[in-house]
């Protein structure tokens, strides 16, 4: 149960992250409400996760979550460019997530 509270935890992280950017500096009110409410279950569930997690595997792999989420994001919705290297970093990052948790004990 608990790599399932992580990952709802690291895509609420996506949500709120472009919730942000898309309340225009908290000058949109419903992206801004969206964002403080997925930022709040993107914690909770993230505490839940640590119940049984370690610290180091539960706070990388829900960063890591959000930091590639938010750039697919970016990509697919936002128009952001998708250059070789972009691609590689966010490659790099998404293979790190996958060697903590085969390394993960829990």
């Amino acid at each position: 149960m608990a790599w399932i509270y992580l990952i709802t935890a690291g895509l609420l992280e996506v949500v709120w992250a472009f919730a942000m950017k898309q309340s225009d500096g908290f000058t949109r009110i419903w992206p801004t409400a969206v964002m403080a409410a997925a930022m709040a279950g993107s914690v909770g569930f993230l505490a839940l996760a640590m119940r049984t997690l370690p610290l180091g595997t539960a706070y990388t792999i829900w960063t890591g979550i959000g930091a590639v989420g938010a750039f697919l994001v970016g990509l697919a919705v936002l128009g952001e460019a998708a250059s070789a290297t972009r691609l590689l970093a966010a490659g790099l990052i998404a293979s790190g997530l996958v060697l903590m948790k085969l390394s993960s004990p829990a």
